[in-house]
């Protein structure tokens, strides 16, 4: 048995040097930071592995959304799985608002005199949503005039090609330039989908949710490897695992999450549970880092890019 090393820290230590700390110590927390950051840069790593990201929670918000983004330029994944509010609120910072700075003890009757909504810490004006309905009204009614059924991950690329984004490249616009599937089963759910409902009952709107679960079993199914990163858990967590069915189970996994499983919660399972339903292999590799992903999961990324080479990444038609 190793003996756990003691962790060393320097002033301007780097955080490839920070996390290589963590791995050698080797136990608790740091140990599973080491693990899962070796993970992470080996599923960037492997070409013959398919990259799925889920994000629940606020990882827009909570300032996600460039590394995101930029991972996708990159082209080191192969689809998203996530919420219809991590959509309306790229969507929103596209169209020039911003996620501003607050506090978890704010008085949220205040906030809703001045028309600021709060997730957490985080503040966002009221005035975004409606700048929102807006575009989304006009998005729409372009596609719609062309008379086709869409499938959820297709508009969303629509939403990406078409808004007159006023925030630089966010990650609607870059899944639709790399055409990599944005995939997100609870777009109703959100204020995006709220827009959405309302047109279709003012206008009609065809949309064939079908044709997206078709696309991501048959991503998974056709993968010679799938590895999965799961960023908090719900829905999105249980869209990717549950495909993985197909499969036999996923072959590797970095989970972030801050629940916990003794609720018996998908967001707080821990990963190896998902080899008694097959969504993982019984062989397959799987870290769970418990933290907030909003610094857990930069942490791992910058680790992981650090150690990538160059990568040919396989699209998704």
């Amino acid at each position: 048995m190793k003996p756990v090393k003691q962790m060393k820290i320097k002033p301007n230590l780097s955080t490839v040097e920070l996390v290589a700390e963590m791995a050698a110590c080797g136990v608790l927390g740091a140990g599973r930071v080491g693990r899962a950051a070796s993970l992470l840069a080996e599923l960037f790593q492997d070409s013959d592995c398919r990259v799925f990201l889920a994000a629940a929670g606020p990882a827009v918000p909570g300032g996600l959304r460039g590394i995101i983004a930029r991972l996708v330029e990159l082209g080191l994944l192969d689809a998203l799985v996530t919420t219809g509010a991590n959509v309306t609120h790229d969507l929103v910072e596209a169209l020039g608002f911003r996620h501003r700075q607050g506090s978890l003890y704010a008085d949220d009757r205040k906030l809703k005199e001045k028309a600021l909504g709060r997730v957490g810490d985080i503040y966002v004006e009221q005035e975004a949503f409606e700048a929102l309905e807006k575009e989304v009204y006009r998005v729409l009614g372009e596609v719609e005039a062309e008379g086709r059924a869409l499938a959820v991950y297709e508009l969303l690329w629509e939403f990406g090609r078409r808004l007159k984004a006023k925030g630089g490249s966010f990650i609607l616009e870059a899944a639709a330039r790399k055409r990599i599937p944005v995939f997100c089963p609870g777009i109703y759910d959100s204020m995006l989908g709220l827009h959405l409902w309302s047109y279709s009952r003012l206008k009609g709107l065809k949309l064939d949710l079908a044709r997206d679960l078709s696309l991501l079993a048959d991503l998974v199914f056709e993968a010679k490897k799938v590895g999965a990163i799961i960023l908090g858990g719900g829905l999105p967590k249980h869209h990717v695992l549950g495909a993985c069915m197909l499969r036999g189970g996923l072959d590797m996994a970095v989970q972030i999450t801050l629940d916990r499983p003794e609720g018996g919660s998908l967001s707080g399972a821990a990963l190896e549970e998902a080899v008694s339903w097959g969504k993982a292999k019984p062989e397959s590799r799987l870290v769970t880092v418990v933290a907030d992903y909003t610094f857990a999961f930069p942490v791992l990324v910058s680790y992981a890019l650090s150690k990538l080479k160059r990568k040919k990444r396989v699209k998704p038609s």
